[in-house]
């Protein structure tokens, strides 16, 4: 199988059927094997239906059903498990992903690159409340995670079979997926790809997914540059608090034997206290996680690095 199609979809009878007809009218021309996974969400429409129907006709489509509505994330971790293909391109079931795009990310793709990521350009959504809130968090993302794309809300994505078959996603982590890939050593690259507007159902995007999506990126960030060395992250919050807690304490302390001054009523020595032991948390916390990721790592047998390329030499006398 060369190229398979991850379609999460959730009550999305009236877009999908049409969708997938689509995608057939473009992948045809091009002679190669592929197939199309579509994940059904939990939906709680006549969008199974469709598909068991559309099934039977489509030799290339194969169908998911997830027994539950799991999220977005989670459809996209199943069709990505269920995917055989040697490139995988993801795209939402809505119809507003143009597959009309994907030679040209599989294009992009064979420049030497491990992921392609759709760019929005002109984007079919409401100002105010969806591409506003979507560019604050595409530079907050982009400033965190050092990969710099203009769109990680947009699942229109190729990426190469072993990319995706290493992605550990949950929570809302598919818009970190170049993130994520990237941590592995993934090269990426970014393609201006069309936006259509919606014309079936209605959209499941509401303003406290950007607030998931923020609380979702300190895990992003923490997971990749700090899982390996968590006392990095606790260690010098601790020793900048316990030592002014200990500078404070010594000042208290010269003041009371040096110059006979009362402290015990002054609110700069339970502020010491209180410094001091927040750094020995602290510190305490780090050496702990270090436990944890050594522990972790260890019994996963995971390695810290991801080997690129070997060049073995052939030996001699």
């Amino acid at each position: 199988m060369e190229l398979s199609i991850v379609i999460p979809v959730y009550n999305e009878e009236e877009s999908i059927e049409p969708l997938i007809r689509e995608i057939d009218g473009v992948l045809a021309p091009l002679k190669i094997a592929f197939e199309i996974v579509a994940v059904d969400d939990g939906s709680k429409d006549s969008t199974f239906a469709v598909l068991r129907r559309l099934h039977c006709h489509e030799s290339v489509l194969n169908v998911v059903r997830l027994k539950r509505n799991f999220g977005q994330t989670a459809a996209l971790a199943a069709g990505l498990a269920f995917a055989q293909g040697e490139i995988i391109v993801l795209m939402d079931g809505d119809g507003q992903n143009d597959p009309a795009d994907i030679p040209a990310l599989l294009a992009k793709l064979q420049e030497g690159n491990d992921l392609v990521a759709g760019w929005r350009f002109n984007r079919r959504d409401p100002f105010l409340n969806r591409r506003l809130p979507s560019m604050i968090a595409n530079r907050l993302i982009s400033w965190a995670t050092n990969v710099k794309l203009h769109d990680y809300g947009c699942t229109l994505k190729a990426m190469r079979r072993d990319i995706a078959k290493g992605l550990k996603l949950y929570g809302e982590m598919h818009r970190f997926i170049p993130a994520i890939a990237y941590e592995r050593g993934a090269q990426i690259a970014e393609l201006k790809v069309n936006h259509r507007p919606r014309l079936h159902g209605t959209s499941k995007y509401s303003i406290t997914r950007t607030l998931r999506v923020v609380l979702d990126l300190l895990t992003v960030k923490f997971l990749s540059s700090y899982s390996t060395r968590p006392a990095h992250v606790f260690g010098p919050i601790g020793l900048i608090s316990g030592l002014t807690g200990f500078v404070l304490a010594l000042y208290l302390t010269v003041q009371k034997l040096h110059y006979h001054l009362d402290i015990g009523n002054r609110p700069l020595l339970l502020l010491s206290i209180l410094l001091i032991f927040i750094g020995f948390q602290f510190i305490t916390m780090g050496l702990l996680g270090e436990m944890l990721a050594r522990t972790y790592h260890e019994s996963q047998d995971r390695p810290v690095f991801v080997v690129g390329e070997v060049l073995q030499s052939g030996g001699g006398l």
